[in-house]
């Protein structure tokens, strides 16, 4: 019982202060003041939500003295982590708009354990080169999961922009160049660490199981994801690629991302109701 009222106040925590958000960002008189970094009132309240957050993947993940790592609890540690990062971010850099797409998502991730316990367990989670594969992979994914994020307020931004009709929501953002800039900040760190988990895995695999990597669906999505992400980068370092065709490029490679694990583990724990 206390796990679930843990999973409940993460959740609670998240969706009260993407409502304040809200209300003093996003709505009414607020949108004709000038835009704010977050307060220290916001700061520790996002603070407490991820602390929580954190206890429960945590204890989603190793309970009962094995390591789990089901659909529910890939998604809910992957969009913790990107809201931790986004805390960490905001100290440095506007990042209006996230709030209002990553809390209510953090939220359901929050919940989601409790609507699918699945109960996939992990082998080999003793090695270190598993570790530093797991740990690496799983940034990549946050990080991926915010610039998919704000790919998508991008999108809508541009838009209306070509509309001729820029709502007073959008106006409220930072500069499309501000948010470009950081969107490929934040794609460089992800491909990366996308790279490392690639890399581990060869010898994450060799080490363990005597072969450099395992032919199956889950490489066949990571290995077309980094292609796609290395494109985009080439062509924007290359071509100076920009705007939608960029912004597309990032969804399409995100998704492959997903279908690489969380789509599969989805399927296989959802759809088919197995374990393994």
């Amino acid at each position: 019982m206390p796990g679930i009222l843990l999973h409940l106040l993460a959740a609670a925590l998240y969706l009260s202060l993407a409502l304040h958000f809200w209300r003093t960002r996003w709505r009414g008189p607020a949108l004709d003041q000038p835009p704010s970094h977050l307060g220290a009132m916001e700061r520790g309240w996002l603070l407490i939500a991820i602390v929580a957050h954190g206890i429960t993947v945590a204890t989603e993940l190793f309970g009962g003295g094995h390591m789990r790592f089901s659909f529910a609890v890939a998604v809910s540690l992957m969009l913790w982590l990107a809201l931790a990062f986004y805390w960490m971010e905001s100290f440095y850099a506007r990042m209006e708009g996230l709030q209002m797409l990553g809390l209510p998502l953090a939220a359901v991730g929050a919940l989601l354990p409790l609507a699918f316990p699945g109960q996939h367990l992990l082998v080999n989670t003793d090695s270190p080169l598993f570790r530093a594969h797991f740990l690496i992979a799983m940034l990549a994914y946050s990080l991926f999961t915010l610039a998919a994020l704000h790919a998508l307020l991008m999108m809508a931004a541009e838009r209306s922009l070509h509309r001729g009709r820029l709502p007073r929501i959008i106006a409220n953002l930072p500069p499309l160049l501000t948010m470009e800039a950081l969107l490929f900040r934040l794609i460089h760190i992800a491909f990366a660490l996308l790279s490392l988990t690639l890399l581990s895995g060869v010898f994450f695999s060799e080490a363990l199981f005597g072969q450099a990597l395992a032919f199956n669906h889950k490489t066949v999505f990571a290995v077309l994801s980094w292609l796609i992400f290395a494109g985009l980068l080439l062509g924007r370092h290359l071509r100076g690629w920009r705007g939608q065709l960029a912004l597309r490029w990032t969804l399409a490679g995100f998704v492959a991302l997903l279908l690489a694990y969380i789509g599969s583990r989805f399927v296989i724990e959802v759809l088919l109701g197995r374990s393994a």
